[in-house]
């Protein structure tokens, strides 16, 4: 059963893995429209000082992208659903993965770009065609993303999200990021949170409770989550609450 994730009080000895478009962020039309705000940036900065730097976001995004949306600030992250990962003390690990053949990506890029609306993402070790700008044609990108995958072979996998399908290497996604990130300071030791809302969370909502965490679903719909916030606005007000009671903790300390 799912239960109200406000009513779970958030806590500094925790560690918080967070997902980025359609947690923190509301999804835009493409990747590249989306901005973190002040107020957000601000709450996620005290987080993770509060928690000693256990702060780590996980997402399909890469690294480069990640950074392109909180400038300034080189915070723990997995990208391309874990397939580089950055740890707390800067550290890049990038996962072997086969290479994408130049020749299949393309002939998809061709076969994308025959209708207005839809995106081809291509961030090295993985791609993204993003259909949000067409809903209509979702069939005619998952026929595409699976015959991409065919051609790839069994390492790569499809991954169907909001509007989204990912072409991504089948070895790593967000919930072996997360076991990797908690063999390391500042994380090892601590509780794993989650906070997710797509598909592409599942492996890392059930990789948190395999720990013995608390994981969140930003959103409706069916989850191996234990734990559910109504939207993006309700995540926000969560972490800032857990902001607000880091700070009240260490002015009694």
């Amino acid at each position: 059963m799912t239960r109200p994730g406000i009513a779970l009080a958030p806590s500094p000895a925790w560690a918080y893995f967070l997902d980025i478009d359609g947690t923190l962020v509301a999804i835009a039309r493409s990747p590249g429209q989306v901005r973190i705000d002040r107020s957000l940036r601000s709450a996620i900065e005290a987080l993770h000082e509060a928690t000693g730097g256990a702060v780590a976001l996980i997402t399909g995004r890469g690294i480069a992208d990640v950074d392109r949306l909180f400038p300034g600030i080189r915070l723990a992250a997995a990208g391309q659903h874990g397939i580089e990962r950055r740890s707390a003390r800067g550290r890049i690990s990038l996962h072997a993965a086969p290479s994408l053949r130049p020749a299949a990506v393309h002939k998809l890029a061709e076969s994308v770009a025959r209708y207005a609306g839809l995106q081809l993402e291509n961030k090295g070790r993985s791609l993204a065609i993003h259909y949000r700008g067409a809903p209509r044609l979702g069939g005619y990108v998952h026929r595409l993303a699976h015959t991409m995958v065919a051609r790839l072979g069994k390492a790569y996998c499809a991954q169907s999200g909001k509007r989204v399908v990912e072409i991504r290497p089948a070895s790593k996604d967000k919930g072996t990021a997360i076991q990797e990130f908690m063999r390391e300071p500042p994380f090892a030791g601590r509780i794993p949170v989650f906070l997710g809302d797509d598909r592409t969370d599942e492996h890392g909502f059930v990789m948190v409770n395999r720990l013995g965490g608390h994981s969140l679903k930003i959103g409706p719909g069916p989850t191996a989550a234990r734990w559910r916030l109504r939207d993006v606005a309700a995540a926000r007000a969560w972490l800032h609450r857990a902001h607000a009671e880091s700070d009240g903790r260490r002015e009694l300390s």
